[in-house]
């Protein structure tokens, strides 16, 4: 059995690296907290679909003559209605506490049904809609990561940075042509090893293999527009290699959100074009929500790392089999 003051000793760094990562990315990206919700009514398409094969938790509502309602997978649209709701102008953005269930998620140590992460938006201008901006954001995102780091090691001895200078950034097409023989996820394993600190860019469209490099839903990030780089996608996954487990550890998924073309070309290409009459996509299409860049930034995930836990469990309450719990703590591992 793990000490009281072990177990208080974890709460505190877990405190410590939640409230320091937050102000630091509030201030580098302009954000301002606010409230979110725990679930959305299901048919105003507000709910993050992940890579469009997931089911979220559902439940009927009794004052709603029993209209269904979900458990949110993430905010990815919800943030931006609520900067619309906000009258915001370019250049502000919102940050929140994002909690959510994800019961297919599989199970493994550095996943669990149970998802925190921060939730950001930020009203951008048509300009911005670019790859140099979302770079710009990543490095942003990044710093505040690695101030973070710094920070806990002040305290925690022994913890010592192991993040590079800088995140290298490369396009997912690119990572085909560096590794053709391996799955994406090798391919992520073996970049991330390489650098330290990657962001793949283009997370989505198909690539020249016919597949894409991983699933994105078709109405939040923008992954058919062309960058800069000559490759479509304005999105992208942050991932470092995480030299406790000895693979790549995703921390977050991001990017400029869709405009009105960009969304009616990824319905059509995912094969669900009537989610253009859902109210969440009408009011896009009918121009009347603000040009956004967003994405969400694992809690658990960035505290497992930067207190170099093997275990999600060991920094979050989750739901676990009995028998793992058992066979982790015969390990000296001890889940929350």
């Amino acid at each position: 059995m793990k000490s009281a003051e072990d177990i208080m000793k974890t709460e505190k760094a877990i405190t410590l690296v939640k409230a320091t990562f937050e102000k630091n990315l509030s201030g580098f990206l302009n954000l301002d907290k606010v409230s979110s919700p725990l679930a959305v009514m299901e048919n105003t398409g507000l709910n993050d679909e992940l890579n469009g094969v997931e089911k979220p938790v559902r439940f009927n509502i009794r004052w709603a003559n029993g209209s269904p309602a979900v458990i949110v997978h993430s905010l990815a649209k919800w943030k931006r209605l609520r900067l619309s709701e906000f009258d915001s102008k370019p250049g502000m953005g919102i940050i929140t506490d994002m909690r959510a269930l994800r019961p297919e998620e599989s199970y493994s140590p550095i996943h669990s049904i149970y998802v925190d992460q921060w939730d950001w938006e930020k009203h951008i201008n048509e300009s911005d809609r670019s790859l140099s901006y979302v770079k710009k954001c990543v490095r942003q995102i990044y710093k505040a990561i690695k101030t973070t780091e710094l920070s806990l090691q002040k305290i925690y001895k022994e913890l010592m940075p192991v993040l590079p200078d800088k995140v290298k950034f490369i396009h997912a097409e690119e990572l085909l042509q560096a590794y053709p023989q391996l799955l994406p996820k090798a391919r992520e394993a073996e970049a991330a090893k390489k650098h330290g600190a990657i962001f793949i860019i283009g997370i989505g469209a198909k690539l020249s293999n016919g597949h894409p490099h991983d699933g994105r839903a078709p109405d939040y990030d923008d992954w058919t527009s062309l960058n800069e780089d000559g490759y479509k996608g304005l999105n992208g996954d942050l991932i470092f290699w995480n030299p406790l487990l000895e693979d790549a550890f995703e921390i977050s998924s991001m990017g400029i959100r869709v405009n009105h073309r960009a969304l009616k070309q990824q319905l059509q290409l995912r094969g669900c074009p009537e989610k253009a009459s859902y109210p969440f996509h009408k009011m896009l299409l009918d121009g009347r929500l603000p040009q956004t860049i967003g994405g969400g930034i694992g809690q658990s995930r960035l505290c497992m790392f930067l207190m170099r836990k093997p275990h999600i469990g060991q920094v979050q309450v989750g739901i676990w089999p009995q028998g793992e719990r058992e066979r982790l703590a015969r390990m000296g591992i001890h889940l929350l």
